[in-house]
Order: C-alpha cells, then sequence, then structure tokens
C-alpha cells in the first residue's frame, strides 16, 4: 500500500458488509492483531475495553477483533451489548489503553464496523488509523506470519454488567434535577440503547414508555430510531396530553432527536439552541460560542445571535466538531441530526443518552414545555440540489459558476446562505441555498445548478 490515504478507515472507523471484506472472520481478527501489535508498542501491557450493538454479526466480529487483540498479549474486557459513547466513556474512566465498538451506527442490519478509541476517550487521528491500516495490509499479505498460539478467549456477550452498570451510574450520577415529573415516549431504535436507557430512566425516576427495545439481530433502525424520528413523534401527537416528549435514539445511541408534546420534530439544530441558551443564561457557556457544522440553518445562526452567543461553523461530521471545539475551547457543539457534544464534563464524543437528560432536565428546571423553549426558532427554507460532474474543478476556477453564486450571495444579501461543495465520495457537485422564501431558495439553486452543469456536467 504505497498511497497515504487511508482506505479501510473512513470518518468513522471501518465499515462495511459484515462477512465481505474487511468484515471477513480472517480479517476481523487480524484487524484485532494489529490493533494490539499497535497497543503493545506503546506499552508492554495493554488492557482494551470492547462493546458492541445488537446487529447479528456483531457478537462474532467482537469475538475474532477480541482474539486478534488477546494474540498479542492484550487483555480484553468485554461490556457486552453498550452504545457507542459507553465504550468511550469507560476507557477514558477506566483507564484502558483503547476502546473498540462493533457497530454501524445508523446503516441496515447487515452492515457492521469497527471504532477504536484510544485511552483518553477521543476517536484516533487520521494518522495514527493510517499506520494500523498498514500493518493490517502488511499481515493480510504475509498471513504466515499470523501463527501466533490461539488465547482463550471468553465470549463477548453478555459481557460483564458491572461495565454497564458504572456508565449508567455516570450518567444518572450527572443529573442534578428532579426529573420524576416528566412523562416520556423513548424509541431505542432496538439498538445498543435497549441495554442501558430502561436502567438510567428508572434510576432517575424518569416515567417512560419503551418503543422497539427488543431487538432480534435484523431489526436495528428499521422504520424506527434517529433516522425515522416521525414514528415516535406520531404515537406521542396520538396519545395528546399522554407525553411531554418523545426522545428517539439511533443504533449506537451517539445521537438522540426529539418531538415536543404535540408531536413535531424537534432536531439538533433546536437542541442545540435550547442548552446554548440555558448554558448562556446560567453564566457557564465558555466564550458564549458553539460549533455547529455548515448544514445548520441559518434560523440557528439568528436565534442564537439574539442572545449574545456565537455560532462557529465546522465540517460536517461530529469529529470535525470536536476537533473545533477543542481549537476554541468551545463546551457545546453539534450538529443538525442530533449528535451534540458536551465539553463540560467527562464526554468526549456525542452521547444521545447524556442529551436526553440534559434537554429533560432544562424541561424540569424551566417548567416550560419544549415546543415554548424552541418556539422562536425560524427555520429558512433549505434545497439541495445535486450536479453530477464530470470533474472536481474548484468552483473560483470556473468564471460561469462563481458569477452565478456571487449573483446569489448580492441578492441574498446576508438573509440566507450559499453552500456549493464537491461530496467527498461521489462525483457529484452540491449546491445548498437557505433563503426566507421558498420561491427565492429555488430560483437561486435552480441557477447555481444550472451554472454548474453548462461548465463542468457529466
Amino acid at each position: 500500500m504505497t498511497s497515504h490515504t487511508r482506505q479501510l478507515f473512513g470518518t468513522d472507523g471501518i465499515r462495511g458488509v459484515a462477512g465481505e471484506f474487511p468484515l471477513t472472520s480472517e480479517s476481523t481478527y487480524l484487524i484485532g492483531r494489529a490493533l494490539g501489535h499497535d497497543l503493545i508498542r506503546a506499552n508492554l501491557r495493554s488492557s482494551v475495553v470492547i462493546g458492541q450493538d445488537t446487529r447479528q454479526s456483531s457478537s462474532w466480529i467482537a469475538d475474532r477483533v477480541a482474539l486478534g487483540l488477546a494474540s498479542c498479549g492484550c487483555d480484553v474486557h468485554s461490556a457486552g451489548i453498550l452504545t457507542t459513547p459507553g465504550v468511550a466513556y469507560l476507557a477514558r474512566s477506566r483507564h484502558y489503553d483503547a476502546g473498540v465498538v462493533i457497530s454501524a451506527s445508523h446503516n441496515p442490519w447487515t452492515d457492521n464496523g469497527i471504532k477504536v478509541f484510544s485511552g483518553d476517550g477521543y476517536k484516533l487521528p487520521d494518522a495514527h488509523e493510517l499506520a494500523i491500516e498498514k500493518e493490517i495490509f502488511t499481515l493480510l499479505q504475509n498471513p504466515e506470519q499470523v501463527s501466533a498460539p490461539v488465547p482463550k478467549v471468553s465470549p463477548s456477550l453478555p459481557g460483564e454488567a458491572a461495565l454497564r452498570h458504572a456508565y449508567v451510574e455516570w450518567l444518572s450520577g450527572n443529573v442534578q434535577t428532579d426529573l420524576g415529573r416528566l412523562k416520556v415516549l423513548v424509541d431505542c431504535a432496538n439498538g445498543a440503547a435497549t441495554a442501558e436507557a430502561p436502567e438510567l430512566f428508572r434510576v432517575c425516576g424518569i416515567r417512560a414508555t419503551f418503543l422497539n427495545a427488543a431487538p432480534d439481530g435484523k431489526n436495528i433502525n428499521e422504520n424506527c430510531g434517529a433516522l425515522h424520528p416521525e414514528a415516535a413523534a406520531r404515537i406521542v401527537a396520538e396519545k395528546r396530553g399522554q407525553f411531554d416528549l418523545g426522545i428517539t435514539f439511533d443504533g449506537d445511541a451517539d445521537r438522540a432527536l426529539f418531538s415536543d408534546a404535540n408531536g413535531r420534530v424537534v432536531n439538533g439544530d433546536a437542541v442545540l439552541l435550547l442548552v446554548a441558551r440555558d448554558m448562556q443564561a446560567r453564566g457557564v457557556l465558555a466564550g458564549s460560542t458553539i460549533v455547529a457544522t455548515t448544514m445548520s440553518n441559518m434560523g440557528l445562526e439568528i436565534a442564537l445571535r439574539k442572545s449574545g452567543i456565537r455560532m462557529l461553523r465546522a465540517n460536517v461530521g461530529d469529529k470535525y466538531v470536536l476537533e473545533e471545539m477543542l481549537k476554541t475551547g468551545a463546551i457545546l457543539g453539534g450538529e443538525q441530526s442530533g449528535h451534540i457534544i458536551f465539553r463540560d464534563g467527562k464526554a468526549t464524543t456525542g452521547d444521545g443518552l447524556l442529551t436526553a437528560l440534559r434537554v429533560m432536565e432544562i424541561l424540569a428546571r424551566t417548567g416550560k414545555p419544549l415546543a415554548e423553549l424552541v418556539g422562536d426558532l425560524k427555520v429558512f427554507p433549505q434545497t439541495i440540489q445535486n450536479v453530477r460532474v464530470r470533474e472536481k474543478t474548484p468552483f473560483a476556477q470556473v468564471p460561469e459558476v462563481q458569477s452565478a453564486i456571487d449573483a446569489a450571495q448580492r441578492e441574498l444579501d446576508g438573509n440566507g446562505r450559499v453552500v456549493v461543495r464537491y461530496s467527498g465520495t461521489e462525483a457529484l457537485a452540491r449546491v445548498m441555498v437557505e433563503a426566507e422564501s421558498e420561491e427565492k431558495m429555488r430560483a437561486l439553486a435552480r441557477s447555481i445548478a444550472g451554472a454548474i452543469k453548462n461548465a463542468l456536467g457529466a
């Protein structure tokens, strides 16, 4: 492998179809081994915590990765079914040298993935992933070198209940408000949250009704969870008056979306507004600044400005939001999709359960319904048009495209946004326009997309 770009690791670990490369029985063992080598090089004795979601393939992949780690002399502890942020928390708080998560988050059940956290609870830097990748390819090309003695490793399921319990205890210990008056509907997406959410909500005294909390290995994310927040919202609306809010997790519970008591979906932008204003009012929002992404709606920026809060934008991806937060000292950041990162405690990654607790604390403390707390968020109409291109020439070098972008920005005059970028994975240009009126938004998006099609269209 001569190239310096990562081939296996994407923005969120290694992902693919379970049973196909790179997630075959042999390659998952070798990934565990490469990771084990990497850890043993750094510390002569290494301990790793491993957690998984509810997919049919998660337990055999966890078993193979654990075997690979153990064959290098690593001490492996399985937490069984645990959310992604749960593994990150354990890695950091229990002083493991690494945390490994077997999950493909919101993807269908046939997919799976391997995510690695270092001992500080943060995802590995790109350069470190590249080094591990090189080792994996070396092992794949020279299988004869892999004749290690096979250690005895106990199965990854059910895992150590004490580890799962420690995570729940930490989350509930963060709560400083009585949540006993709240009635909530919770959609666990038949995923990892099914293992921790019921215990957590019970310990916190919250009156919760659970949906999609019976995983069978194939129903994770199926017409439920954070990909379909309208499912829980519809039930909240139908049972008007029975629930104060709906909460929806994705498959590995690193994000959460909500619905208000009327059954209207409340996305990550609205959650950022709600939490930022609450922290600002209590004088704890560092630098009066939060970090969102290029996809966050301009309405969020305007509503925050009214409360004296500055919004910075990072590239899409919780990894990039976190980088910007660490760089600027911001303690709150997140994405429209419901990944919210709190850096005012021990969290090092987006955590759906923690986000849900924070939102419920604000409702309990203020005594106000969710709809009222986010009611002034005026969402600007937004459209995204994709144009197939034959090459990805920088837009500034294509006069026709640049002048269409400039004309749109002049016409919006600060009351809207234009973001034109190339897709990272496909031969597409994406044109995103936000404007105060639907009509203006469509007209401007059409003119920019037309200019790109004429100049660069495939």
